[in-house]
């Protein structure tokens, strides 16, 4: 029987992968890649980027393609068995690439090729090439060397880790609530905890720590003492303050030693910190810059903020008896205070929102604005309810995405794009292969024969995730190492995703993608005018959260002792910009995956910066709707494309941004999107 993991030939045969595949695969991929490596370092082979293309990234194109895979299935489909699989290889998946990125001898190479011989793709991966070898170590010599390796290697088991133990935590808690404590919890909610309880011969209804069934509890069930109970299990997860039944997954241990070894990583490679090392790569010039525009973010969103909090408390006073609100009251009463002012709930919007129908609408606009067409497709897939799509212009295939919508078990929450092959003229065979991405969300399933219902949170996060799919899969360029999303800058790399998130609020958009799941009639005018007049509802509040999250993950990666609690750092970024204290026993810190886990170690920062590039590049499309009646512009979105999309990271972003909008980006859009002008 071959092996699936071994087969290049098309698609990936995600329905024949199987832990047992996963030792003899990466035996094969890492002894023929470690031969590559040998073959263009010899002293006769040729410094010449396609001679060293042709054979050193095939091979390591094929490596990452089934680690990629072996990763994506940990994520989505995740069994002890391949959890065991995956963290055995992952030591020396992991020395690879580290040895390789510090490789001298390859180093050498790149150095000799000379940049005027290469096209402007080439120029463009090759400067990244060389920072990165730098960055990678390359220039370390003896222990240092040894030392940066050996740091690499830990800190990849380590944020495995921190991963595992999140979802361990989270899984490992259910509460088996009875009927009279779900008052207010809408139905469908109660029907899929009840069916949950008796899937397993349980009494009562199973209320998990999952997002589709956390926050519909928090924010509609009538009782307190349940909101509490909850808002504790949730906030102290994978921490000392969970119970004792949950010491094992506790990660305080786990931040302390990656903590430790950033700092030991940058102070090797010439650093005074890891957040220097981070904006490196980035748009952001220093941290320091990075602390300034967060704090001065802080500063205009605070008066909005402190009002958020004063209106919330003045209503449960006058409305829900709360004289004393404590943390998880919070979106229990911002909700009530949502349905009081807007007189609409979210529940009442959920019904409109089929995801069949949202998907749909979906398409439309993508297909409108990017002038392609997206339809159906066939793959082998990873579990029943995984959908496959192709796109194309005209009779051309552009790309394939896989997406994978509900929650379950074994599936790690949140929603990501990943790619699971990039666009590349393949130096091999001269074929040009096409990107195809993975879209994850976790989505409610529907109930009773119904299709899925989405919050129009959950309509915001698909597109979110689509406009990173669409960076991945318009592109039109042919250098795998800055096609698509590789090589755009990590603060650069959210702006086409939230600038998806601006159609959501536009009633020409919106009114196409909705149906009552019942009565199929489309979402009322009505209706809609609330949900915009509510839109910024908090907006205040949700801002200086995110500064929170974005100024601890700075100050954690630039002025923090690792062998300091990192509590101790929270309560004082919490002092300085939280307006709602949580209680001393929180721990978010301890679940952050994206910083200890994901990738946005010293980045969190991305997600604002990047939200003020996408609103001031969605003003363009505002400005023609001024004269059109309608954001869905062909004439902006073929520019848009055509400058942000088509040219992936083949520039840098600031190139890419001041060639679509003409100017530098501007504050003034992001402020006005959320009421704070």
């Amino acid at each position: 029987m071959s092996n699936p993991l071994l087969d290049f030939a098309d698609l990936p045969l995600f329905d024949r992968m199987t832990p047992e595949h996963v030792a003899p695969a990466l035996d094969q991929l890492l002894a023929d890649a470690e031969r590559a490596l040998e073959q263009v370092t010899q002293a006769e082979f040729p410094s010449d980027w396609s001679r060293i293309a042709s054979v050193l990234d095939v091979a390591t194109e094929r490596l990452s393609r089934a680690w990629g895979a072996v990763s994506h299935l940990n994520s989505v489909a995740d069994t002890p068995e391949l959890r065991a699989a995956y963290n055995a290889d992952l030591p020396r998946v992991t020395e690879f690439w580290t040895r390789l990125g510090a490789d001298e001898r390859l180093y050498a190479k790149y150095k000799a090729i000379n940049p005027a011989s290469l096209s402007a793709e080439q120029q463009q991966a090759h400067k990244n090439a060389m920072r990165n070898f730098v960055l990678s170590g390359a220039e370390l010599q003896g222990q240092d060397r040894e030392r940066f390796a050996k740091i690499q290697e830990r800190q990849a088991e380590l944020s495995q880790k921190f991963s595992e133990n999140a979802l361990d935590a989270t899984e490992g808690f259910a509460y088996y609530a009875q009927p009279e404590e779900l008052l207010g919890v809408p139905a469908d909610v109660v029907a899929s905890a009840r069916a949950q309880a008796q899937a397993e011969g349980k009494d009562g209804h199973k209320l998990t720590l999952k997002m589709p069934s956390y926050l519909p509890v928090m924010q509609f069930a009538h009782s307190s003492a349940l909101r509490e109970r909850l808002y504790k299990a949730y906030s102290t997860r994978a921490s000392d303050q969970a119970p004792a039944d949950q010491a094992q997954f506790d990660n305080s241990a786990v931040m302390r030693e990656i903590l430790a070894l950033r700092l030991e990583e940058a102070q090797l490679l010439g650093f005074r910190n890891f957040g220097e090392v981070s904006v490196v790569p980035k748009m952001a010039e220093s941290p320091e810059q990075v602390i300034a525009f967060l704090r001065d973010l802080g500063h205009r969103a605070r008066p909005y903020a402190e009002q958020d909090v004063a209106d919330m408390q003045a209503f449960a006073l006058e409305h829900l008896d709360l004289a004393r609100p404590q943390p998880w009251d919070y979106p229990y009463i911002g909700e009530k205070l949502k349905e009081a002012r807007y007189a609409f709930s979210e529940q009442e919007v959920k019904q409109y929102f089929t995801a069949p129908k949202v998907l749909a609408g979906l398409f439309k606009i993508v297909e409108t604005l990017f002038e392609v067409s997206i339809r159906a497709d066939k793959a082998p897939v990873w579990k029943p309810g995984v959908e496959f799509f192709r796109i194309e212009r005209g009779s051309q295939l552009v790309g394939q995405f896989y997406l994978d919508q509900p929650a379950r078990t074994g599936k790690r929450g949140g929603a990501w794009m990943d790619d699971v092959r990039a666009r590349w003229l393949r130096p091999d065979n001269g074929q040009l292969q096409t990107p195809i991405a993975h879209m994850v969300c976790n989505f409610a399933d529907g109930v009773d024969g119904h299709p899925a219902l989405l919050t129009h949170d959950d309509v915001t996060t698909l597109f979110h995730e689509f406009g990173h799919g669409l960076h991945h899969m318009l592109t039109l360029v042919n250098e795998r190492d800055v096609s698509g999303i590789s090589g755009v800058e990590w603060d650069a790399v959210e702006l086409p995703s939230q600038f998806m998130e601006n159609f959501c609020w536009e009633w020409e958009v919106l009114k196409h993608m909705t149906a009552h799941v019942d009565s199929g009639e489309p979402l009322p005018r009505a209706l809609f005018d609330k949900m915009l007049a509510a839109k910024n509802f908090q907006s205040g509040l949700q801002t200086m959260r995110q500064v929170e999250f974005a100024l601890f993950d700075m100050l954690m990666h630039t002025q923090h002792n690792p062998q300091a609690d990192v509590m101790d750092l929270l309560r004082e970024v919490r002092a300085e910009v939280a307006v709602i204290q949580p209680p001393a026993y929180s721990r978010t810190a301890h679940t952050f995956s994206h910083i200890f886990a994901g990738g946005y170690a010293a980045g969190y920062y991305s997600y604002k910066w990047a939200e003020l590039l996408s609103a001031d590049a969605y003003a363009a499309f505002e400005e023609a709707a001024g004269q059109a009646g309608t954001p869905l512009s062909v004439d902006i979105g073929r520019l848009y494309r055509q400058h942000i999309l088509e040219v992936g990271g083949s520039r840098p972003a600031m190139e890419s941004f001041k060639a679509f909008r003409g100017r530098e980006p501007k504050i003034d859009a992001l402020l006005r999107h959320q009421g704070m002008a």
